[in-house]
Parts: structure tokens; sequence; C-alpha cells
């Protein structure tokens, strides 16, 4: 008795497993990164941050320009450079390649970093440059 009902469980779990893995992956179509792909065309930073090692912005000012696709940081002087945190607020389930994983040297600031930024539906690209500057001391 105790087999036949751990075979009709088995069965049951089996069924509704497939089941479930079927009715989710046409549903919700979902990207390499496991995101969810939506209808989503917008492709932008709204904005950027770097934050320096007590977490803090290290940013004077910045300009983000959607149009030229450019980013425009000028930093705090006496910034370390070689540990810096950035962070970008994108449009609506945008994602951002290469990914964002933690600390970066940004001390050289003659060789523009880039990223791309892929719209929702995974079919806008575009390419943001990152310009640094660092303040003169007064």
């Amino acid at each position: 008795m105790i087999k036949r009902i751990n075979k009709i469980f088995l069965t049951l779990f089996t069924i509704t497993a497939m089941m479930n893995c079927l009715c989710s992956c046409d549903d919700y179509p979902v990207d390499e990164d496991g995101l969810l792909i939506t209808g989503r065309q917008d492709c932008y930073v709204g904005s950027f941050e770097l934050l320096g090692e007590d977490h803090h912005s290290v940013i004077a000012t910045v300009k983000v320009d959607t149009v030229a696709c450019e980013i425009h940081a000028e930093l705090m002087y006496g910034t370390n450079l070689k540990k810096l945190w950035p962070q970008f607020s994108l449009a609506t389930d945008c994602k951002i390649s290469p990914k964002i994983t933690g600390w970066e040297d940004f001390s050289n600031i003659e060789k523009p970093r880039k990223w791309t930024i892929i719209s929702g539906n995974r079919k806008v690209k575009k390419e943001y440059t990152l310009y640094i500057t660092v303040q003169q001391p007064d």
C-alpha cells in the first residue's frame, strides 16, 4: 500500500513539475542572466555615481548625455582612483554589460570606460562612454 502511494505521489509530482516548466518558459521569457525579457524599448542611463571606499560619492559634478551616450564626471580632489564602485540608474528593465561586480580601478583617466546598456526587450543597445576628470586643488 505504501509503495503504491509513493508511486502515485511521485507521478503527480513529476507531472506537476513538467507542467510548471512548460508554462513558465512560454509565459515569462528570460535572458541568459535569468532576467525577465519585457516589451520595453527604452534604453538609457538615468544617473551615474561613483562610490569611494567609504561608500560615499566621490563625484563633484556629473552630466549624463543620453543623446551622445556620454557621461562626464568630475571627481573630488584627492579621490583614490584605484578603488571605486560605479553605480548606474537605468531605464526600467534595462541591463548593463559588462556587469558591475564590485570595486574597479579608474586610475587611467586618459582611457575612457565603456558600458553597453541593453533594453528590456533586448533589441536596443547603446554604448555609453565615461569621461573622468579630477578637481584641481584651490
